[in-house]
């Protein structure tokens, strides 16, 4: 079976970015990650990671092109991973995580599955929509701004206190 996926580029601009991308079933998460890669321009140098996704986009359990879990547990590998472990008409959404640095972040959904058209090479780039821009997008990732007063202890910024006056500090300095 051949599953038709249109790939997203999360995106705060005017114009939509999307590649619509047939690939097989039994491909991996490899393969489909070297498919959007050249459909969107990268040069597939940089880390990625597929994530899964529910139908409200919550990223889920990551699968990495590599190994980054240094042995603490075990961790899903696109090289391991086939479309169909990931992806069928319940689970229809993954996101896509290029360039960690840039944080380039896709919406991958599954559009249809359909029978294989002979003659037809796969993975197969079918539509193509929109410039991808020159950097990626800024992302925000606070969901509110109730925490802009806070620094990143949770403690307000104007606290008045320096780090550098340890005379008003109450303890004993020869305590061993």
């Amino acid at each position: 079976m051949i599953y038709r996926f249109r790939i997203v580029l999360d995106n705060d601009t005017e114009d939509d970015v999307f590649r619509d991308i047939e690939i097989r079933e039994t491909d991996t998460l490899e393969d489909l990650h070297n498919c959007i890669t050249q459909a969107f321009g990268f040069d597939g140098i940089e880390m990625a990671s597929f994530y899964v996704s529910d139908d409200q986009w919550n990223q889920g359990e990551e699968i990495s092109m590599f190994d980054t879990s240094e042995g603490y547990e075990t961790m899903r590998l696109m090289s391991e991973t086939t479309i169909t472990d990931v992806s069928d008409e319940k689970r229809t959404k993954l996101i896509y995580v290029y360039d960690f640095f840039n944080m380039w972040t896709f919406y991958v959904e599954l559009a249809e599955i359909v029978e294989e058209t002979k003659g037809v090479d796969y993975p197969n780039l079918m539509f193509v929509h929109g410039q991808i821009p020159t950097e990626a997008p800024e992302k925000s990732f606070r969901s509110d701004d109730e925490f802009d007063d806070y620094d990143e202890y949770g403690d307000d910024f104007d606290d008045d206190f320096d780090v550098d006056d340890y005379e008003s500090l109450d303890f004993d300095e020869n305590w061993n």
